[in-house]
């Protein structure tokens, strides 16, 4: 059973930096072959797409956060990041990993929790 863990998230000034992992198990030497992204739900709103990236390594950004945020993925680690930078009040959400494979079976992380204030 595919299981993804996020790490990263924490308190940070506007203007900030941070960088959120995503590690998954339970897919043996396969991660691959899975699409991954990063998803966020902030305070009132629905969960939103926020950058993805395809077992082609492909990427897709959000357009709140092109130019900002940067996906990555090290199959080696079976790892995917989501580097943020210039981070804005509003980017303060509960951001998710996600995990797809190529039948189409959706994975989530628990979240991992990002605030930008002063």
């Amino acid at each position: 059973q595919v299981h993804v863990v996020e790490s990263g998230g924490a308190l940070v000034q506007p203007g900030g930096s941070l960088t959120l992992s995503c590690t998954a198990s339970g897919i043996g030497g396969f991660f691959s072959r899975y699409d991954m992204g990063w998803y966020r739900q902030g305070p009132g709103n629905q969960r939103e797409m926020v950058a993805t990236i395809s077992h082609t390594e492909s990427t897709n950004y959000a357009e709140f956060v092109k130019g900002r945020f940067t996906i990555s993925r090290d199959n080696a680690r079976s790892v995917v990041s989501l580097q943020m930078n210039g981070l804005k009040s509003e980017d303060t959400a509960v951001y998710y990993c996600w995990v797809q494979s190529l039948f189409g079976v959706e994975t989530w992380g628990q979240g991992t929790q990002v605030t930008v204030s002063s």
